[in-house]
């Protein structure tokens, strides 16, 4: 296993950020044990929720003893590609389900491998111990001006953004690629998070590509070994030249061959259906037909207030027929609950579509060409529907009403609420220099007034609308098509 915490990218790490990564390592092992020498069968089955749309298959870990072990023998070795993720919010899970969609449309099949998901592993122990502190980070900094001003937005902005940071990663890393022991390691890996790319390279896995999400360059999505790829330009300048990640200093620049732009990563429906639905919208517009705004509230209901504030805004429109919405609370039925307390009225416009599945795949089929009102709420107990189903509903919203995390980057109109965490925001302003999404709704009132533009004005829609087309024809969206490529062209 290459030593790869004392130098990152030809820059040496001083003593003590070596120590304090082998340390964390000690610490990590200490707490959850060390698997590295363990041997875990793999096996692979079609995934039961999104199997059928993207052409999924799971990989499954198993303990040493349980059924014959894993060979490899159920891979396809000449068109799989192995997608690692974690979940860790929505975000790395869309992402994964933006690559696999491209490879689906190409004719390879994906290989959905949760680093989060081996119970029985020492590699989801410490992710889960991670994803915990950060789940709770991110739920303080919504409720305390104070812990977000001092702690959050600092860590996410600037703590993450530093080299010492990948460095105790790395050796955190070691811990998970004992995972990798049996898949293959001449299938190619797309990793949408930095711990599947760093535990690949670790297991020697050999064609690895680390799919850097966010618009704002951090030593955090650092996995040396992988070939990096990167959605916008401003990003790959900052992590060409590993721009701040060492304070002041002017640090040796990442190798042109470990680092490609190649577009923002989006699933092959929406892409291919960007002229469609974008001249649906401007239809609707001229109709007077209702503008359908999308909500999606991951996490743990994070920015509750802000939807509320929404919600209730929007009601009266809703009452005329101006508007409708749509409301995704993913695998979080208690915001859903909550909001029908602090808004009771809402009940009286709502249909909850509510762990169905097939019919919220009908609604979301028959809203590209039928009429929507009201309010439809969906959750999902199922993380893969929680998620995904936002990407069924983008299609026929009019306008989605996000803060600016990895939705930044998708086709369709924007409206962009306050951010959770520093590095977001340079997503929304990136969305807002290509003409796609709003700048940063900083607080309720200035979010409320893009509510208003939006429905009684006709421009800013169809502006963005025009944009995205625009985009379109300029490849700004073909990134997940770009990454397979990449993967697929250096396995062979």
């Amino acid at each position: 296993m290459t030593e790869r915490s004392k130098e990152i990218f030809g820059n040496a790490m001083s003593a003590q950020v070596y120590r304090k990564a082998v340390n964390s390592k000690k610490k990590y092992a200490k707490k959850f044990g060390d698997d590295s020498q363990a041997d875990y069968p793999v096996s692979v089955e079609k995934n039961a929720h999104i199997g059928d749309l993207l052409g999924v298959m799971d990989v499954r870990l198993g303990n040493a003893g349980e059924g014959a072990k894993g060979s490899g023998a159920d891979f396809d070795r000449e068109k799989g590609i192995i997608v690692g993720n974690i979940r860790m919010g929505f975000g790395h899970y869309r992402i994964s389900m933006a690559i696999a969609s491209a490879a689906h449309s190409m004719g390879y099949t994906p290989y959905w491998m949760d680093l989060n998901s081996y119970r029985q592993t020492t590699c989801t122990k410490v992710i889960s111990a991670q994803n915990d502190l950060y789940s709770l980070g991110s739920r303080l900094s919504g409720r305390s001006r104070l812990f977000n001003r001092f702690v959050w937005e600092p860590m996410n902005y600037e703590g993450f953004r530093k080299l010492s940071y990948n460095a105790a990663d790395q050796k955190n890393a070691e811990l998970m690629a004992a995972v990798y022991r049996n898949v293959p390691h001449e299938i190619p890996v797309v990793a949408t998070h930095v711990w599947p790319a760093q535990a690949a390279v670790h297991a020697g896995m050999e064609h690895v590509v680390n799919a850097i999400p966010d618009n704002w360059p951090m030593a955090l999505h650092l996995s040396e070994g992988s070939l990096h790829t990167i959605q916008t330009h401003y990003a790959y300048q900052g992590y060409r030249i590993l721009n701040g990640m060492q304070g002041k200093d002017v640090l040796t620049p990442m190798p042109a061959d470990s680092l490609i732009y190649t577009g923002h990563y989006i699933d092959h429906e929406l892409v291919s259906n960007i002229e469609a639905d974008c001249g649906a919208r401007r239809r609707r517009k001229q109709n007077g037909a209702p503008m359908r705004f999308l909500l999606t509230i991951g996490g743990a209901g994070a920015q509750k207030e802000i939807f509320a504030a929404i919600i209730r805004h929007l009601l009266p429109a809703i009452a005329k027929k101006k508007a409708a919405l749509y409301v995704n609370v993913g695998d979080y039925r208690n915001v859903w609950e909550e909001l029908l307390k602090e808004i009771p009225e809402l009940k009286k416009y709502s249909v909850e579509h509510f762990n169905q599945w097939e019919q919220t795949q009908r609604f979301a089929e028959d809203a590209l060409t039928g009429e929507v009102k009201g309010v439809h709420a969906f959750w999902h107990e199922n993380i893969f529907e929680a998620v995904y189903c936002t990407n069924l509903l983008m299609r026929s919203c009019d306008v989605l009403v996000t803060k600016p995390s990895e939705l930044a980057f998708y086709p369709v109109p924007k409206l962009f609420i306050k951010r959770v965490g520093g590095h977001e925001q340079w997503g929304a302003i990136h969305s807002a220099e290509i003409g796609d999404g709003t700048l940063e709704c900083r607080d309720i009132p200035h979010t409320i007034q893009m509510i208003d533009l939006f429905l009684k004005d006709k421009t800013i829609l169809c502006d963005m609308c025009g944009n995205i087309e625009k985009n379109k024809a300029s490849g700004v969206y073909d990134g997940a098509y770009r990454v397979v490529e990449l993967a697929m062209r250096n396995a062979k």
